[in-house]
């Protein structure tokens, strides 16, 4: 069995950013509506564009791929049924240090496109380095069972209340919030019971009201190793 590189996980802020995509099809067609929803300014070329594609807000140039095309892009999709068109673009990505991600071609990627699960700011994704497309999405529908709109409420809860504390000079131990989640305050946003919840994460992390400074007595946190 062939050893695959581990990928390293990122999230790509691509707001006013130039992307490319090579190919015009559906396969092309879901990858834009992904990079728009991301604030990215997608380019497509391609000599056929399918009508729902050419009908988004991006810049459509109908013609063949051709080298040097990828020059002033921050990133890349191929998605031609062309193996050798993807490999021009895989090249030329490579040849500039940009970040390439061929659809169905993990050979010939910088980069792979996990399953993704939108629950609004709350994003959860499922990668298999690009070796299983199909187990990644089987199990972000598994996910999709368990994550409801009420983690998008309590993410806005603790989100909310991490910025009045930041506004108030209010440095909260990492491992209350943590204490905080395993507190119920779930189990009260999905019963409706906001002002309660909102009550609890006050007395598990401390209220922002308490002034500058650290709360008496609570460490100085270490820097998380996840900003998200």
């Amino acid at each position: 069995m062939p050893v695959h590189p581990r990928p390293y996980p990122v999230n790509l802020l691509l707001e006013g950013r130039p992307v490319l995509v090579v190919g015009g099809g559906t396969v092309a067609l879901d990858k834009v509506r992904g990079l728009l929803a991301a604030g990215a300014e997608v380019t497509v070329v391609a000599p056929h564009v399918v009508d729902d594609l050419a009908a988004l807000p991006v810049a459509v140039e109908r013609r063949p791929y051709e080298r040097g095309d990828i020059e002033g892009y921050r990133l890349v999709v191929a998605c031609t049924d062309d193996p050798a068109v993807n490999q021009a673009v895989h090249d030329d990505a490579e040849a500039h240090a940009i970040w390439v991600n061929a659809a169905d071609d993990p050979e010939r990627c910088t980069y792979t496109l996990p399953a993704r699960l939108d629950r609004g700011p709350l994003l959860v994704t499922v990668s298999t380095a690009g070796r299983s497309p199909a187990l990644a999405a089987w199990l972000r529908d598994q996910l999709a069972e368990a994550i409801g709109p009420e983690h998008e409420q309590l993410l806005d809860l603790l989100a909310e209340h991490r910025a009045a504390l930041a506004a108030a000079g209010v440095r909260a131990p990492a491992a209350s919030w943590r204490q905080a989640l395993d507190s119920g305050m779930l189990e009260l946003i999905r019963d409706g019971r906001l002002t309660e919840a909102r009550a609890l994460l006050d007395s598990v992390v401390g209220p922002a009201s308490t002034g500058p400074g650290s709360r008496e007595g609570a460490p100085t946190p270490c820097p998380s190793s996840s900003s998200d």
